[in-house]
């Protein structure tokens, strides 16, 4: 059996992952940080038993231990880390604008999109080395790219989350390569998820999730040890640091 396990499955691109998984085959672990899961997840999960659900924060170095040490022995083929934060309801794009900076706004995102992706899978590396696929997935943004030109000074936390788990990654590549293991970081494109459609940030030529996913999944599949350590498109294609 393959096995999957998803950080931030309770909606958009990793409630997405979740469900074609699944369709494909493989066993998910879905996790997800709230107390109650999200009827989202649990509607997934009620379809298939092949999802299973398991709590955890990635902020929380605790809780990313104790899922490792829950998941003892057992194969990890393929790591998504895709829980992230870039705004919300409560703390927008606006307040990461120079002037109206919100700093622990910084420290959620920091937390979230950087220091979770390492704890979890430093946490779960021995499950990697078990596995046979052996990949860690990490969910990246162009906005995290020093050398394309974005327009505009909006994001500024996020951009730099991405730019600082682009190179933290980078890092674990090297640690990991000769334990086989492959590191590759994705752009999953501008994409229309329910968050987005909420807070109403959708603008001309975003894509809908189940295509970014569907593509990405492709794209994984294919990748290898030569691979490790760099940043594509949800398409294969290479992108740029």
């Amino acid at each position: 059996m393959t096995t999957v396990l998803i950080t931030g499955a309770s909606s958009g691109i990793g409630l997405e992952f979740a469900r074609q998984y699944a369709a494909l085959g493989w066993d998910v672990l879905a996790t997800h940080r709230h107390e109650l899961t999200p009827a989202a997840l649990v509607e997934a999960a009620a379809h298939t038993s092949r999802i299973r659900l398991e709590r955890l924060d990635v902020t929380d170095e605790s809780q990313a231990r104790a899922l490792a040490e829950k998941l003892s022995g057992a194969p990890i083929d393929v790591l998504i880390n895709n829980a992230a934060v870039a705004y919300d309801d409560k703390m927008s794009l606006d307040t990461q604008d120079f002037g109206r900076l919100s700093f622990p706004l910084f420290d959620r995102i920091f937390a979230t999109n950087v220091r979770g992706p390492l704890a979890v899978t430093e946490a779960l590396h021995a499950n990697l080395i078990a596995g046979t696929e052996k990949k860690v997935i990490c969910m990246s943004s162009t906005n995290g790219s020093l050398t394309q030109p974005l327009p505009g000074s909006i994001g500024t936390f996020y951009r730099a989350s991405k730019a600082a788990l682009n190179r933290a990654m980078m890092n674990v590549a090297e640690a990991v390569k000769s334990e086989g293991i492959t590191v590759a970081l994705f752009h999953p494109g501008a994409v229309l998820t329910e968050k987005n459609v909420r807070f109403g940030q959708p603008y001309p030529g975003m894509i809908e999730t189940e295509f970014s996913v569907r593509h990405m999944i492709g794209t994984i599949s294919r990748l290898g040890p030569a691979d490790t350590g760099r940043f594509f498109r949800y398409d294969g294609e290479a992108l740029p640091w």
